[in-house]
């Protein structure tokens, strides 16, 4: 078997979460007997051997709103397709639509549905009908918790095509920190904190979390760079909490893994659905660390389990995130009951390997059906 994923970016130009589920899915793929190309757009045009897989690359023609489009990508597209048993696509990215609906290749089709249309209202409007025929051609589409699919009214559309694979994350991409790197950010925090780790976006709802710090003593490291930086660091000095928080900007990842050794709990204050999921969650539980999130009707709250692996508290409600974090301070039995659940549950349903396993089972079994037809 042989698989194309077509995505806007991917490893050495671009790490984020979905290229890092990407790598995941092509490497355990590859292990089990199945090939992998990854296709995407990109200044340059060199193809990388990335051992397991190979990233091809089509060059860039122009990109609106954060959606790249290639001329090239067309042509090499349909030349990757003709060895290729299924495409695999990862939405949003309205190009992989255009380039999908006009191939026609005839060929079994999944796409990973990551996200609503959440802040690009007036786009939606104009590439809703695209969108649509897009879906309604693709073979199966793959939601990443069951939160989603129950809140989101675009999945509501198309149950009936409807799977489940949650994202997971292979613990031998987390090697514990030296014992040097654990004992520097041991002086240079000087107590116990909590951690946040992110890009430090609009919809990360820090603000909130920096309003819930006000008139506590509880520290905060935050790992993260971002158009927001600036604007949180300058709310944080309005509200004089400069000696409660450490913004180390983007660090190296030995850096995140120690603080994730050494936090007390992880917190996750994001406040609208563009958070589709929250790679940090499953950092966090695999390093077995309570999480305190807010309720978004998203997989966030399919990773933290309220009561269960942590506290998952109303959106927007800063006084219920303050008690959340008051209580996992003054009650380090109770963190340690919700980390060791969370490590459980990251281990029940969160690895690569679970992951992997699933996408393996929807491609079989659309090639299956195909044959069948």
């Amino acid at each position: 078997m042989r698989v194309l994923h077509f995505y806007k970016t991917y490893k050495p130009d671009s790490m984020g979460g979905v290229e890092q589920m990407i790598w995941h899915i092509c490497d355990g793929a590859a292990a089990r007997g199945i090939r992998s190309d990854v296709l995407t757009v990109s200044r340059n045009t060199s193809t990388v051997d990335l051992g397991s897989h190979l990233h091809h690359r089509a060059k860039v023609t122009i990109d609106i709103a954060s959606s790249p489009f290639s001329v090239s990508a067309f042509h090499r597209y349909r030349e990757l397709m003709r060895d290729a048993d299924i495409v695999h696509y990862h939405f949003p990215w309205p190009f992989a639509d255009m380039v999908h609906l006009t191939a026609r290749t005839g060929k079994p089709s999944v796409v990973t549905y990551h996200s609503d249309i959440i802040r690009q209202k007036n786009l939606l409007k104009v590439y809703r009908p695209l969108m649509l025929r897009f879906l309604d051609s693709v073979t199966r589409i793959v939601a990443t918790s069951p939160n989603y699919v129950d809140t989101s009214p675009v999945l509501q559309r198309y149950r009936d095509k409807v799977d489940v694979v949650p994202i997971g994350i292979d613990e031998a991409a987390y090697p514990r920190a030296a014992d040097a790197t654990l004992a520097r950010w041991r002086r240079e925090i000087g107590g116990k904190f909590f951690l946040f780790v992110g890009n430090l976006r609009y919809y990360k709802g820090l603000h909130l979390l920096l309003d819930a710090l006000h008139g506590t003593r509880h520290r905060v490291v935050i790992v993260g760079a971002g158009p927001m930086e600036r604007e949180l660091k300058a709310q944080a000095r309005r509200l004089g909490l400069e000696g409660q928080l450490l913004f180390t900007g983007a660090s190296p990842d030995e850096d995140k893994i120690a603080l994730l050794e050494l936090c007390e709990a992880l917190v996750f204050p994001s406040h609208l659905r563009s958070e589709a999921f929250g790679i940090s969650l499953l950092e966090a539980s695999l390093f077995g660390k309570p999480m305190v999130s807010m309720e978004i009707g998203t997989g966030t709250s399919f990773v933290n389990v309220n009561g269960e692996t942590g506290f998952v508290v109303p959106l927007g409600d800063t006084p219920a995130l303050r008690s959340a974090l008051d209580t996992l301070a003054n009650d380090p039995a109770l963190a340690a009951r919700f980390g060791a659940a969370a490590r459980q549950r990251y281990e029940a349903r969160f690895t690569a390997d679970k992951m992997v396993d699933g996408y393996v089972e929807i491609y079989e079994r659309v090639l299956r059906e195909q044959r069948q037809a």
